[in-house]
């Protein structure tokens, strides 16, 4: 598959005390590749975890579901190419056989066990696979974070990962994350597979209450095609190996570091993902302002980025400020036509409801070539806000979704 234009390198992300890492293959489509990641914890790691809102959930996601009200993890496996979901019983069968035979294998309780699994819906994960796939996990040498990045991907076109570092308590405390996902994009929590790792010690109610705080502005901002997965999710594990004072909410040292810090890395990984917008050439970054309330242009935000008359227009590099009018009017939330502006890059090209009378379009068409596109928005009703983050829609997404099950 191509890489993607707007991808990144890999980063060198560091080792996090106690979190070891296995891939191998299962082989559950027919590809030359790794498709399981197993990756064990060490005990007393806390977890936190945020999942699709979607109705029709997969099995690993009601299973994660129910585990994190536990708090604690041991272990993390990742299956790649099968989603499980909408699999009914046998698709429940196959997540308890996997975290049965790896706590059997570990000497912990199967509700210790997180599972994850992405690709094609409708299909039960094949447990024999699952099994010889596990075995061979287990009995593998520890690998390092990209061959954990490429292993859990599908449409993927680049590994994706991220680290950061915050003073937590007078300790450095690091958080790596990797994650996976390109199409199936308009996250209702999460987005697809992502998974976070930190050596700080962290309780898991406050985990839990960070992770979802740093969702809100970052993994819950983005959308490729307008559609929520069946098994978008997001985990975070704390080994508590840095030696801080456990984290137990926004009053302990260091709580605030390691906030911002969470939160950094949970938009960087968001937007690695719209980065590998199947089929994209230019990273969108709409800007609502003037809204009357933040969830008012939260929601003005994401029909824009979810307009494929929009998306499209940015891949032509066609500055048609006409469609962005039309995803604001179709909201549903309070816009006045009369006060409304807009603006691709700095350049204003609509403004109390009339284009911008001789407007220079020269600034407008080359901040459309490149491949980073700003549209700003401001409805002149209050002073709500918010970004999203979205990716042109080309040919090539068509390509890969017209396909993908072959």
């Amino acid at each position: 598959m191509t890489r993607s234009p707007l991808a990144t390198p890999f980063p060198a992300l560091p080792a996090i005390a106690g979190v070891t890492l296995h891939v191998a293959r299962a082989r559950y489509k027919s590809w030359d590749r790794c498709d399981l990641t197993y990756v064990t914890l060490p005990e007393g790691t806390s977890v936190a975890g945020v999942l699709t809102q979607s109705r029709c959930p997969s099995p690993e996601v009601e299973w994660c579901r129910a585990a994190l009200t536990l708090g604690q993890a041991r272990a993390l496996v990742v299956n790649a190419g099968n989603s499980n979901a909408f699999t009914g019983h046998r698709g429940r069968a196959a997540v308890e056989a996997v975290a049965a035979r790896a706590a059997a294998h570990l000497g912990c309780k199967p509700s210790d066990v997180f599972v994850a699994s992405t690709g094609v819906i409708g299909v039960p994960l094949p447990i024999d696979k699952a099994e010889a796939g596990l075995d061979a996990a287990f009995a593998a040498q520890p690998c390092d974070w990209l061959a954990a990045a490429e292993t859990i991907g599908t449409t993927d076109t680049y590994p994706k990962g991220a680290s950061v570092t915050a003073i937590v308590d007078g300790r450095s405390v690091t958080l790596n994350g990797i994650i996976k996902g390109s199409g199936m994009i308009a996250p209702d929590m999460a987005t697809m597979l992502g998974f976070i790792f930190t050596d700080a010690a962290v309780d898991a109610p406050f985990l839990q209450r960070a992770l979802s705080a740093a969702n809100a502005p970052s993994f819950s901002c983005i959308t490729v095609d307008g559609d929520t997965s069946t098994s978008d999710t997001v985990l975070a594990f704390a080994t508590g190996a840095a030696g801080n004072r456990m984290l137990v909410d926004d009053d302990s040292l260091g709580a605030d570091a390691f906030r911002a810090a969470l939160a950094d890395l949970c938009r960087q990984l968001a937007l690695l993902v719209v980065r590998d917008g199947e089929g994209a050439t230019k990273l969108i970054e709409i800007q609502v302002e003037g809204a009357e309330s933040d969830r008012s242009a939260h929601r003005i935000a994401m029909s824009i980025a979810n307009s494929p008359l929009v998306k499209t227009a940015i891949a032509g590099e066609d500055a048609n400020w006409g469609r962005v009018v039309m995803a604001v009017g179709k909201a549903g939330e309070p816009a006045e036509r009369d006060r409304l502006a807009i603006r691709f890059g700095t350049t204003q090209v609509a403004r109390d409801g009339l284009a911008v009378e001789g407007y220079d379009e020269a600034p407008v068409a080359a901040h459309l070539k490149g491949d980073h596109v700003e549209i700003g928005v401001d409805l002149g009703l209050g002073d709500g806000r918010a970004t999203v983050w979205t990716c042109d829609l080309t040919h090539g997404y068509i390509s890969i979704n017209a396909d993908y099950r072959s």
